[in-house]
């Protein structure tokens, strides 16, 4: 595998076509046509799909990895010999919820090194493996304890989730000692969000009896929706302190709530700037 032959391959894979990484790599469509077919014939297998986009194979996304590590690496070359290098990227995967919370002071911190720039991909916590697998971020905020190939991974903390509304919301929809689950509107996040789901399947509602749902895909959008009483949502504690102690949000069973893990996986190579990355996580990381 030639330096060439992977940088021409992350340009497709980014560009989405063999034009694209043309002209990101100022050579011919046929030089990086050329520089594909060389590494699938080194390799034996296929690495690219040829489409609209075109997109890596099993064996592409690890290739891809490998070829963003050693663009990592270059970089943090070239900053060490030249202060007026590049800048370096940090992709990193993080949920909303984290985001939101915790994850701020990382942010200020960031703020504060030297020609880094963060490229953040706001993902489910649940789904973040696939960025990490394709090569598109080095690191993830992950409830998956799994580490993907090529990867560690390490428990950081957890979030702890309350089923809130509305005190008229709660009184509007409720059932004898509790709320009628099954008929009291319920807030979700995208279509991955399950939290709200295994609170609805504690009380006995499954899929077949789902309650309406509205789909508010942005957390403080979110929290602002479960406060002005359009559904019931699963907050994160951070979120919903002050308006449990002041009343104008409820917690929907006293004991109710749902715990999620955090675990930070990344890329498993000798690199200061993923070092510093992983030690700020370690350090705002909630408790969980």
């Amino acid at each position: 595998m030639q330096a060439d032959q992977l940088k021409a391959l992350l340009a497709v894979i980014d560009g989405g076509t063999f034009e694209a990484a043309a002209r990101q790599l100022h050579v011919t469509p046929s030089a990086v046509s050329q520089r594909i077919k060389a590494l699938e014939q080194s390799l034996g297998r296929v690495v690219v799909r040829r489409g609209l986009p075109c997109e890596p194979t099993t064996v592409g996304e690890v290739l891809v990895r490998l070829a963003r590590q050693q663009h990592l690496l270059e970089q943090e070359a070239r900053a060490a010999l030249d202060e007026s290098a590049a800048p370096r990227e940090l992709p990193v995967a993080v949920n909303a919820d984290s985001l939101a919370t915790w994850f701020r002071p990382i942010l200020r911190e960031v703020a504060d090194w030297d020609g880094v720039v963060l490229r953040l991909h706001v993902e489910d916590e649940g789904h973040s493996h696939e960025l990490l697998r394709a090569g598109t971020v080095l690191g993830a905020i992950t409830s998956n304890p799994v580490p993907v190939q090529g990867c560690s991974v390490e428990q950081i903390g957890g979030m702890r989730y309350l089923p809130v509304a509305t005190p008229a919301l709660r009184d509007r929809y409720s059932s004898g000692r509790g709320v009628a689950w099954g008929r009291m509107p319920v807030l979700r996040f995208n279509e991955h969000d399950e939290v709200q789901d295994r609170v609805l399947r504690r009380h006995g509602v499954d899929d077949g009896a789902a309650p309406p749902a509205h789909r508010i895909p942005s957390s403080e959008g979110f929290a602002e929706a479960v406060r002005a009483g359009l559904g019931w949502g699963a907050l994160p504690l951070s979120q919903c302190g002050d308006d449990l102690e002041r009343g104008s949000l409820v917690r929907l069973g006293s004991r109710d709530h749902v715990d999620v893990p955090l675990h930070w996986q990344a890329w498993r190579l000798r690199s200061p700037l993923v070092d510093r990355l992983t030690a700020a996580i370690r350090a705002h990381a909630p408790a969980g």
